[in-house]
């Protein structure tokens, strides 16, 4: 089976500097590139990824949407994202990793035999294996441009100028 690795998302953006922000447009462009880079964290390790967003003061039920290999999940109407992440944590028990900070949420999902992770180690994590993928790329990127003989791997002889 699958390991389920829900985040909690505002937890994972307090270590990307959401905090010191002050336009809702600033926060959705921080919250779109955690996106992002949880696509391309879940295409190099497979696991199945859910992110839950706080969104509990708008007058709304729960909304899901599947972005790019995410799930991402915004609670409802006076329901706060801990709540939402307990609840999975009691469905998926050892079968998930759970990314959080918040003390309650790491105490629920010890008591269900759940494995954690601080949010700012799961950042360390992520920025890693992004600058692994992107280290493949250019070696990737290289090796074929080598191939096609448009990149010249001799040494520089002597000086230009």
């Amino acid at each position: 089976m699958a390991t389920n690795v829900i985040i909690d998302g505002y937890n994972v953006l307090g270590f990307r500097g959401w905090r010191g922000l002050s336009s809702s447009q600033d926060i959705e462009k921080l919250r779109e590139q955690l996106i992002e880079d949880l696509f391309c964290y879940w295409q190099l390790k497979g696991h199945t990824i859910t992110l839950v967003f706080d969104a509990w003061r708008e007058p709304s039920s729960e909304y899901r949407e599947h972005r790019s290999g995410v799930e991402v999940v915004y609670t409802g109407w006076g329901e706060r994202g801990d709540q939402v992440i307990q609840r999975m944590v009691r469905q998926f028990g050892k079968d998930c990793v759970i990314v959080s900070s918040d003390l309650e949420i790491i105490a629920t999902a010890k008591a269900h035999s759940a494995l954690t992770i601080s949010a700012k180690e799961f950042q360390c994590r992520l920025e890693t294996a992004l600058q692994d993928k992107k280290t493949d790329k250019n070696v990737e990127l290289d090796s074929n441009l080598a191939e096609h003989g448009k990149i010249d791997h001799s040494p520089i002889i002597g000086r230009l100028g």
